[in-house]
């Protein structure tokens, strides 16, 4: 495995990370001087893997904590400061959820749908299918995404609107790197 270093979140202190496949997968490599959270091995052993949904809250920006995944399968912590968003998207490869755990958002489909999601609530979107979404509460947005494999293909197969790549770590996708609020988090 490649091993980068890089800070845990909790608490500041060195980690080893040997996610940079996942990154890479993700293009979380193309973010210049930044990276999105801490990512989780791949479970390769058969045998159950443990997770805590515990993560660091945001004052600003957005964060991603990934927990677990298979090669088919995975789950993700997504936090979102007070009015953070995204752009209209859609996921080609992948069918995803995502379950509101703390806070509330506005989810907004491609013909001026329009749906108002709070704590214990969620969306199932399939494969191809355009949507965005925003926080809506004065807390932060606490999101558990989980993703599948829908297709044979780049799970980086992220398009905007318009059918052109949308990296979700870009000024177009209204991307803002997390600050996190020191002290707090969801548990």
């Amino acid at each position: 495995m490649n091993f980068e270093k890089t800070k845990d979140a909790f608490n500041n202190e060195p980690i080893k990370d040997d996610y940079s496949s996942m990154r890479e997968r993700y293009g979380v490599k193309n973010i210049s001087g930044r990276k999105m959270g801490k990512f989780s091995p791949l479970c390769h052993e058969k045998k159950p893997e443990f997770f805590s949904l515990k993560t660091q809250l945001v004052e600003d920006g957005r964060s991603v904590n990934p927990l677990a995944e298979t090669e088919n399968l995975w789950a993700w912590i997504k936090v979102y400061a007070s009015g953070g968003e995204n752009t209209l998207h859609a996921h080609n490869n992948e069918d995803h959820l995502f379950v509101i755990l703390q806070g509330s958002a506005v989810f907004h489909g491609p013909n001026g749908e329009k749906k108002q999601i709070a704590k214990n609530e969620g969306i199932m979107l399939p494969a191809g299918a355009l949507y965005n979404f925003s926080c809506t509460s004065e807390e932060p947005l606490v999101l558990l995404r989980a993703g599948a494999r829908a297709h044979v293909g780049d799970l980086r197969d992220r398009v905007a609107a318009d059918g052109n790549p949308l990296p979700g770590g870009s000024k177009k996708n209204k991307f803002k790197p997390p600050v996190y609020a020191e002290g707090k988090f969801f548990e």
